[in-house]
């Protein structure tokens, strides 16, 4: 009898190490798969960057064509993930990015909620590292856009959203508490809506070789909540451009520029230099004011369908009303590491490591980041 259990042990560690090797062996290959049928991929959620650290979990991505014989309806992605990572931050996000048939209408959707502690630094664009605070915030974020286009390659679209702020301060005596500049210490939400217009004539939303985006957004919070509650209004714009240069080689160029106008403006709404997409190296928040804008460019190489590597440079800054200098810009500079798990769509794994700003005698400013998607 135990002869007949080594039997069925060994064959069924032999059929788990085929489908292994199986997996493994069509993760890496170089082939791409053209049927443009829908893909899900249940992975291992990870991540890292500076301000959460390293992030484990769970997620799901399903990727699908409204269209699939029209090559020229871009892919709708849907996601989702629980995490946990080693600075204690707790996260839930649902993230749906969909495009019907023909490319006519565009929706994208955001769940979040999020609880992590964060560092403060004060606000303006000269902040130190001697006067980090530390702060927990609790957050949850709700949000919905639906587009459409009235002309080829431009799209008319409107918004929705409602955000809820809490915060903690961990330290007496801090920056937090004692700047009377600071408003909203203890958190607040908001409900906004706005309008959008972009233009797009992108060859791919994931992983575009050439092509222009541009997009202006304009939102509006009224006094919904009453009290200390965020009133006012943001204005974005997010400009990009793409070339291909010869086979594997493609330019791209990015620009932002992200106002809030109020009198009452929470120093969560502040914009906010330095994440994984813009600005990589600078703890995001580091430096946070009324006005932020920043521009980048990022050279990309790719070795094949599942490998690349990419440069990447820009400079950014952040004033208030009456204090813009040119003088202010300050530079990051870095490069990464593609994974293509699905080639076809474009959808890539991103590790990157950016450094910025050496600020007299404190360490030079850098940051390493995992995730998924482009930075732009």
């Amino acid at each position: 009898m135990k002869k007949y259990y080594f039997l069925l042990l060994f064959a069924l560690f032999s059929q788990v190490s085929f489908a292994q090797m199986k997996l493994i062996k069509k993760m890496l290959s170089n082939e791409k798969d053209t049927t443009r049928k829908a893909s899900f991929l249940p992975i291992p959620a990870f991540g890292y960057s500076q301000e959460t650290g390293f992030e484990f979990g769970v997620g799901a991505i399903y990727s699908f064509y409204t269209d699939r014989i029209d090559t020229l309806t871009r892919s709708s992605n849907f996601s989702g993930n629980v995490t946990y990572s080693t600075k204690k931050t707790y996260n839930l996000t649902l993230k749906g990015d969909a495009w019907s048939k023909g490319n006519k209408y565009h929706a994208i959707g955001e769940i979040r909620f999020k609880k992590m502690p964060f560092n403060f630094y004060g606000l303006g664009n000269n902040t130190n590292q001697a006067d980090k605070d530390d702060l927990v915030q609790q957050q949850l974020k709700i949000l919905f856009d639906l587009e459409k286009t009235f002309i080829k390659n431009a799209y008319i679209g409107v918004s929705l959203g409602f955000e809820d702020y809490h915060y903690d301060d961990k330290v007496t005596g801090g920056i937090f508490s004692t700047d009377q500049r600071i408003i909203g210490k203890l958190g607040g939400k908001l409900f906004w809506t706005g309008v959008s217009q972009s233009y797009d004539t992108r060859n791919s939303n994931n992983y575009p070789t050439k092509g222009f985006f541009g997009r202006l957004t304009y939102q509006y919070a009224p006094d919904f909540f009453g009290g200390d509650n965020f009133s006012g209004s943001q204005i974005k714009l997010n400009i990009r451009n793409f070339w291909r240069l010869g086979n594997q080689f493609v330019l791209g160029a990015q620009g932002i520029y992200h106002t809030v106008q109020s009198k009452n403006t929470p120093f969560y709404l502040l914009p906010q230099m330095g994440n994984d997409e813009m600005m990589r190296g600078y703890y995001s928040g580091r430096y946070r004011d009324e006005n932020l804008l920043a521009v980048q460019t990022e050279l990309r190489f790719r070795y094949n369908n599942r490998f690349g590597l990419v440069l990447f440079a820009g400079t950014g800054t952040v004033w208030g009303k009456s204090e813009f200098d040119v003088d202010q810009f300050k530079p990051n500079l870095g490069g990464g590491f593609r994974y293509f798990f699905d080639p076809a769509k474009g959808l890539s794994v991103r590790l990157d490591y950016g450094i910025g700003e050496k600020k007299g005698t404190e360490k030079r400013q850098s940051g390493f980041y995992i995730g998924l998607a482009e930075a732009f």
